[in-house]
């Protein structure tokens, strides 16, 4: 009988640390080295070395750090470009909320883990069947992408130096690449990918009217939009919902009305 060589479930149902360490690892390497691009992206928007690495260290949030160089990049008012990646990192707060009551952390230390509070850190935390197996999950997601992305937008940020104009060689684009690639696998419904289709619908049809990094401010208006819409479609033109039949919508009567 052949030997089993991969063992993530033990016998009590639990996970088993191994399969979380390496589920985590495999998340914070495979995000950690777009800190490159980050890198590359802040020094072609010239931000130098210092204010770089500082982003990567005391943000630590990576779309909202696009979303700030890009507006800088475009010559958007650095107040305005602080708030749209002020206004995408909020994010991290709700996340917050839940996490605290999976990770149940001492008091002293909440505000250190807060930091590695983030998109990836969350997924995997919330992916585990037991408290130890989320603090793990959280603990190395957190720390190999936190390391692994400072280290990137280091050597992203000295490349860019030292090849002088990014846009020379095509490098400004790495950024809204690398945050679309991001952004792709989360659009997994119909209400989400018509969220992101108008957002970029507002962001781009305002580019010429409006200040560098306030169309995307003005891009946030495609969540309520699409919600108001979900909204009004689900309830129906009198303000009662109704249930879909095979050919047809059933109304709170229960008659099937032909389409």
């Amino acid at each position: 009988m052949a030997e089993q060589t991969a063992t993530p479930v033990i016998r009590d149902g639990t996970k088993a640390d191994s399969a979380v360490v390496r589920d985590a690892l495999g998340v914070g390497i495979a995000v950690g080295l777009s800190g490159f691009a980050f890198g590359v992206t802040s020094a072609g928007s010239g931000l130098s070395l210092l204010q770089t690495c500082a982003l990567s260290l005391l943000v630590f949030t990576g779309a909202s750090q696009f979303a700030l160089v890009g507006a800088l990049a475009a010559g958007g008012n650095p107040l305005t470009a602080a708030a749209g990646a002020f206004f995408l990192g909020t994010r991290n707060a709700f996340y917050g909320l839940r996490l605290s009551q999976l990770l149940a952390l001492p008091r002293t230390v909440r505000p250190f883990a807060a930091h590695w509070v983030i998109d990836e850190t969350t997924a995997v935390a919330l992916a585990q069947p037991t408290r130890r197996a989320v603090r793990i999950g959280f603990t190395v997601t957190g720390l190999t992408l936190y390391v692994l992305w400072n280290l990137t937008t280091l050597l992203g940020a000295l490349g860019a130096e030292a090849l002088g104009d990014t846009a020379a060689w095509g490098l400004d684009a790495a950024g809204p690449a690398t945050f679309l690639a991001l952004l792709a696998p989360m659009l997994r419904t119909a209400t989400e990918g018509a969220t992101a289709g108008i957002a970029v619908l507002l962001g781009l049809g305002l580019l010429p009217v409006l200040p560098a990094g306030v169309p995307v401010l003005a891009a946030a208006l495609a969540a309520p939009l699409v919600l108001w819409a979900r909204g009004r479609r689900m309830t129906g033109p009198t303000g009662q919902a109704g249930q879909a039949g095979p050919t047809g919508t059933t109304g709170p009567t229960g008659r099937k009305d032909a389409r």
